[in-house]
């Protein structure tokens, strides 16, 4: 009996740390390619005349599939705010979205039957590909960047490293007094920068050009082969400063950079889900409309 509930207890653990990509051993990948395969093989098999195309019995049916599937889909964010166990779980529940926003890429393209022109049902495949690829990225990018967050991170908050990097610059301040004026200026001159400051693109990559800080960093450098010997200490504890500021601005940056990877697809995918909503109705309507 003792090894039995230890038994149970371990299976618990490992369903607790199962990736929602893995959840239950792949059922959800399973289903969607069942499905998939069984879209495919009736549309290779079913003769439609005079060709197929989303207005023949077989195109309804796959549109009418696709079109529950979108707005089941859509759910997911309504989802997110009910906790549940089990088979609803939200990991389950997560794991289907997946697998069965990739199978709509078969669904969705086999009810065109790949009849796309200029209109606004292929509008609404076009958006439909489009939300799917973001979705692609989002998944890419938790299933890599968080490992590198929290190594960014190195044991510290965000808040932390910001005050790390205030603490450097105040060290810098009282380093750089017993410099002349010109090597005072140039180092005081890259304290107070904003480590958030930038386009978001440049957030996004890590490309900080006209980092004033790597500027210091490379001029101090090269005044402390030409100082004279009674100022090298100075200028290097400025220098040490300097490239310590310089690691923890690219801890910081780096964390910003993958916190924003995290989160930018949801600015992409969200949106997209709704515009694509709009024209999957505006598609069902004009196809009533004409039929």
């Amino acid at each position: 009996m003792a090894t039995r509930g230890i038994d149970k207890g371990v299976l618990s653990d490992a369903a607790a740390h199962e990736s929602f990509l893995r959840y239950q051993r792949f059922r959800w990948f399973k289903i969607a390619a069942v499905i998939s395969l069984v879209s495919l093989l009736i549309y290779l098999l079913v003769d439609v005349q005079p060709r197929h195309n989303g207005g023949s019995w077989l195109g309804y049916t796959l549109g009418t599939i696709g079109a529950g599937l979108i707005v089941w889909l859509a759910l997911l964010g309504i989802r997110k705010r009910a906790m549940t166990r089990g088979r609803w779980s939200l990991k389950a529940w997560t794991s289907a979205h997946v697998y069965l926003g990739l199978a709509l890429i078969v669904i969705g393209t086999l009810h065109t039957g790949f009849q796309l022109g200029w209109n606004v049902h292929t509008l609404a495949w076009v958006l439909m590909m489009l939300v799917i690829v973001s979705g692609i990225y989002g998944i890419s990018v938790y299933a890599i960047l968080p490992q590198g967050l929290s190594d960014s991170r190195s044991e510290m908050t965000g808040p932390q490293m910001i005050n790390a990097v205030s603490q450097l610059d105040k060290q810098l301040q009282h380093a750089a007094q017993p410099l002349s004026d010109s090597d005072s200026a140039v180092v005081i001159g890259s304290l107070g920068q904003d480590p958030f400051g930038g386009s978001a693109w440049r957030r996004l990559t890590g490309n900080y050009p006209n980092d004033p800080n790597r500027a210091a960093l490379a001029f101090m450098r090269e005044r402390l082969e030409e100082v004279e010997v009674k100022q090298q200490p100075a200028v290097e504890q400025v220098v040490e400063l300097l490239e310590k500021k310089a690691a923890a601005l690219s801890r910081l940056r780096g964390y910003i950079q993958r916190r924003g990877l995290l989160e930018v697809w949801l600015f992409v995918h969200v949106p997209l889900t709704f515009v694509l909503i709009a024209a999957l109705f505006a598609h069902i309507i004009s196809v009533f409309f004409y039929w």
